[in-house]
């Protein structure tokens, strides 16, 4: 395992040795995880080019692409200098190209990374094409379609949208479709979500196809959400899929069906510092700082607070929750108001997150363990910064 340590070094590094909170990440989950969704995305025919916002660590990403570094998906252009540095060179940028961005995407383009933008206007375009043409290359670019009105990307019908592919490919870079089926992060069940990746499938492939009867090349249509990719059954004339919370799972996903809360590999351990027993509270050194403020499980059928949470070794405490959060206070309580366990001060405990994106981007690394033992074997960082 990548950043393992020896085996002296690891008995050496119990739970209890670290200052609280920190992210704790149990790599026999990820590789579950990780083997979960391949085996799936491998029988429906099509690659999988992961979505490493969540993780932003190369060790992750060297076990989804079994140790060898593959096609990939970032959020910010920090993430593609540091995957780059890794040996990456495969790397879509899946947020709207910012003009201002593009001497960034350009010098990465000279390092022999192929780095495909994402853009949704005419004025992206043009700004891609006027940079392509001043430098003497070609940038790739997806035209983001919009499936679900979640947030960004052009309708099927939009005026624009054959138009932007003819500037694109004016410029040799048109590279492709892209969509991203947000609303499946609200599908409730396996029912909705499998709807969802077939509506994500059939806008993507009838964009491409428009933009193929305008007499342009698409070679990309990409698609993928950790629901749509769980659940989808047919991705005819798509040819990959991305995704990037199934890695660590959460807990907004265990609410909507997609996981268990035993796949979840991402906590936080928190130490207990106060007891307030008028109030039905336990105190702990774990707030929003360490937590993050995402409340993702307050509108499904069950609120898990900020987290759920468990003992040292992750099984769940039954009815405990940690129900508010400032910024270095965490406050456990039961669901029914009820007196919480007898915890001493001192104890230590793992809080299960409600989204893990914004839950491990509080914290510069992981402490890792492996199925589920105490032992730390290794700290791996992660990337920061845009």
């Amino acid at each position: 395992m990548t950043g393992t340590k020896s085996g002296a070094e690891a008995q050496a590094d119990p739970l209890a040795a670290p200052d609280t909170p920190f992210a704790l990440l149990d790599v026999a989950k990820v590789r579950r995880n990780i083997a979960r969704l391949a085996e799936r995305v491998g029988d429906l025919g099509v690659s999988l080019r992961p979505h490493l916002k969540t993780a932003k660590s190369l060790e992750v990403a060297a076990l989804v692409h079994g140790g060898e570094p593959g096609p990939i998906t970032v959020s910010t252009l920090a993430e593609a200098e540091a995957f780059a540095d890794g040996g990456y060179t495969d790397i879509l940028y899946a947020v709207g190209i910012d003009p201002h961005k593009l001497p960034r995407v350009l010098a990465l383009l000279r390092r022999g990374v192929r780095l495909s933008v994402l853009l949704d206007s005419t004025a992206q375009a043009r700004a891609v094409r006027e940079a392509a043409a001043s430098a003497g290359t070609p940038i790739p670019a997806l035209i983001e379609i919009d499936c679900d009105g979640h947030r960004g990307g052009f309708t099927l019908e939009h005026p624009s949208l054959v138009e932007t592919g003819r500037i694109l490919a004016g410029c040799d870079s048109l590279a492709g479709v892209l969509v991203h089926a947000g609303e499946s992060y609200f599908a409730d069940g396996l029912a909705e979500q499998r709807e969802a990746a077939a509506r994500e499938r059939d806008v993507a492939v009838a964009a491409a196809r428009k933009l193929r009867d305008a007499g342009l090349e698409v070679g990309t249509v990409s698609v993928g959400s950790t629901p749509t990719a769980h659940a989808a059954t047919d991705l005819t004339g798509v040819t990959e899929v991305r995704a990037g919370n199934y890695v660590f799972f959460d807990l907004v996903m265990a609410g909507l069906g997609v996981c268990d809360v035993h796949d979840l590999a991402l906590s936080i351990v928190v130490t207990v510092i106060g007891h307030r027993p008028e109030r039905g509270w336990l105190l702990t050194d774990g707030g929003w700082m360490a937590m993050s403020r995402d409340r993702g499980t307050a509108g499904q059928r069950v609120d898990q607070g900020y987290g759920l949470v468990t003992d040292l070794a992750g099984a769940p405490i039954p009815e405990l929750v940690m129900t508010g959060a400032s910024q270095e206070h965490g406050v456990l309580s039961t669901r029914d108001g009820t007196a919480p366990p007898e915890l001493p001060i001192g104890t230590r405990l793992r809080i299960l997150p409600n989204h893990a994106c914004a839950t491990a981007a509080q914290h510069a690394g992981y402490h890792v363990i492996d199925a589920g033992e105490t032992a730390i074997r290794g700290y791996w960082k992660r990337i920061s910064g845009w």
